[in-house]
């Protein structure tokens, strides 16, 4: 059996994951990064990206988050997510709906005029990350 360790992943609306886990996979702000038990101690800035759990159980579960903050200290980690939502919750209609609008204000042609592109690229960006998460789950 594999050794485990803390995670509790958190947003301003609640705690999405509190438990032992095997392995944490975490959205860096540079890239991913993985996390096991017994990890050097670090504080990380994380960026809009999946999260990938495996409880002691061993099943993956699937979170998607809007960046943060994730601290890794003695055989715990601490997520502190600007906003989130597990991959089982998602609505992949409703993310659908928002990458479209997103694309749209962007524009095949350039922007809408009046609209603030680095907003819509965010919307963008969240909603495809929605869209990935909502795929890790049904597949």
């Amino acid at each position: 059996m594999a050794v485990s360790f803390h995670l509790q992943l958190m947003t301003p609306e609640g705690v999405l994951f509190d438990g032992q886990v095997q392995a944490v996979i975490l959205p860096g702000h540079d890239g991913y990064f993985g996390v096991l038990a017994n990890h050097a101690p670090l504080v990380a800035e994380l960026g809009i990206g999946e999260v990938v759990v495996t409880p002691a159980d061993g099943q993956r579960r699937y979170f998607a988050i809007t960046g943060g903050i994730g601290e890794v200290g003695e055989n715990t980690v601490a997520v502190l997510a600007d906003g989130g939502e597990a991959g089982e919750d998602i609505d992949a209609g409703r993310a659908k709906a928002a990458a479209e609008r997103a694309r749209h204000r962007l524009g095949g042609e350039g922007p809408e005029p009046d609209i603030d592109v680095q907003r819509a690229q965010l919307a963008l960006a969240r909603a495809l990350n929605r869209l990935h998460v909502v795929s890790e789950v049904s597949s």
